[in-house]
């Protein structure tokens, strides 16, 4: 797709931006940010034949614009003049959203040399947009870890309290962005507060609550309820029968070595397919569910489960 030049109504040809603001004077902070209509947008058409420009659609009504405008504009700032962030309001501006193709906020489009390079739709988080970014950008070298690698990290190193703060201050500056309280349902569970978790997830929308890292909470939730306590586990110490075999593999899954778990679930349905009515299949099911299903686990195993099923 082509943007056109206003003045002559020619589309503009597409090219790679360069990797740095190729300009004899960057601009400053004042002007990393602007807003853009029909009486600037021919400068900013010729202002991307030197440094590529970030064009941000949005409309007033669109919440999801709202979550996404200030992570924008937080990376403008970090990139220092390696790009411009530039603001359309599509309802203010019709006529130019409608010869960029904007069908649906908020729409973010990559424009260098006049010409569109890439775009992305919809309030993604702010990881996702660093991994789209260093597509065409290098990192500022100093950049620090996002709030959500930082809260990430917390939680695969254990420290539920670090990933909770993180979660919880997130949620105030972008309160509509629901992965945000997923998450601290997460480290909430980790730290053994199951119910406020499941009172989190209750409360979000049903789309939200129905998807799949919500029914992965919950399913850790009910993994730790389900699981034998200590004095049940040690009474299995001796026994090898299909029973002791599932809460062996229930622990395992509640105490977060999965792998183990899901093995041990697999071997399961090897020797007794038909105990708890094919019990172990459904758990192995619900287990990838905790895990997601992008996760290594997840695909692994689930490739093994087809290969026993058919």
């Amino acid at each position: 797709m082509s943007i056109v030049d206003p003045s002559s109504g020619s589309p503009l040809t597409p090219s790679q931006p360069t990797s740095t603001a190729a300009t004899d004077a960057p601009p400053g902070d004042e002007q990393l940010i602007i807003d853009v209509d029909s009486n600037n947008i021919q400068q900013l058409l010729e202002l991307s034949m030197q440094v590529p420009v970030l064009l941000d659609c949005w409309a007033p009504w669109c919440q999801p614009c709202k979550v996404l405008m200030p992570i924008l504009e937080k990376l403008t700032r970090e990139y220092r003049g390696t790009f411009i962030l530039a603001k359309l309001n599509i309802d203010e501006n019709q006529e130019i959203a409608a010869q960029l193709g904007v069908r649906s906020v908020p729409d973010v489009k990559l424009i260098s040399q006049g010409g569109l390079v890439d775009h992305f739709q919809g309030a993604l988080p702010e990881k996702e947009i660093r991994e789209w970014l260093a597509r065409y950008f290098p990192a500022p070298e100093d950049a620090p870890a996002s709030p959500e690698e930082q809260a990430a990290e917390a939680l695969a190193q254990g420290d539920a309290a670090t990933a909770r703060a993180i979660y919880e201050q997130l949620m105030q500056q972008n309160p509509e962005h629901y992965p945000y309280q997923v998450e601290l349902a997460r480290a909430l569970v980790m730290e053994e507060r199951g119910d406020e978790a499941l009172a989190l997830l209750d409360n979000l929308p049903p789309e939200e609550r129905d998807a799949a890292a919500a029914r992965g909470v919950r399913a850790s939730i009910e993994f730790r309820d389900e699981a034998p306590g200590d004095e049940e586990l040690a009474a299995l110490a001796d026994r090898d029968d299909s029973e002791a075999q599932f809460k062996r593999a229930l622990r395992q899954v509640a105490d977060g070595d999965y792998e183990t778990g899901l093995e041990s679930l697999l071997n399961l349905m090897r020797t007794d397919r038909a105990y708890g009515d094919d019990i172990a299949r459904k758990t192995l099911l619900r287990v990838f569910d905790t895990l997601g299903a992008e996760h290594p686990l997840t695909v692994t195993y689930r490739r093994r489960l087809f290969t026993l099923l058919y």
